[in-house]
């Protein structure tokens, strides 16, 4: 498993081409030749990158999944609708396809931000908002999360 660190802007160009910074890159480095996976974000209107190696983990717990119950089946189709591979080009770039520009509002100005072993990939004024309307709630989030919880049960 690779434990991303940092928040990186960049531009995309017109056609959804994103340079990543070469910080970024080395970090990737150990699984840049097996692929990535990028799709749409659950909770949030950004994308998720997965290493191939990560999305192999989660596709291992999703077909885990009885599909004879409905909900299954539909978080299954919500999940995966509209994911696609991608590579980095020679230049390091990676082509963000139109339709998940699309679903993310991404236009020239993107972060990118680490989420422990996968990478998040923000329009930059979505991601600045999302953040501000984290910060008044936060301290409450980490209690939640946090707080209540033995840090050695969760290693």
């Amino acid at each position: 498993m690779i434990n991303l660190i940092g928040t990186y802007e960049c531009k995309a160009d017109a056609k959804g081409r994103v340079m990543f910074s070469s910080a970024l890159k080395k970090q990737l480095q150990p699984v840049l030749n097996e692929g990535f996976v990028i799709k749409r974000a659950v909770f949030q209107p950004c994308l998720e990158l997965y290493s191939m190696s990560e999305w192999n983990v989660m596709m291992e717990k999703i077909n885990k999944l009885n599909r004879f119950v409905k909900k299954n089946n539909d978080f299954i189709r919500r999940f995966t609708a509209g994911v696609k591979i991608v590579e980095f080009d020679a230049t390091g770039r990676i082509l963000i396809p139109k339709d998940l520009c699309d679903f993310a509002g991404i236009q020239k100005q993107v972060v990118l931000s680490s989420a422990v072993n996968i990478i998040e990939i923000w329009d930059k004024d979505k991601y600045e908002k999302a953040i501000d309307d984290a910060t008044v709630d936060f301290a409450d989030l980490a209690e939640d999360v946090m707080g209540n919880t033995d840090l050695d049960e969760l290693s």
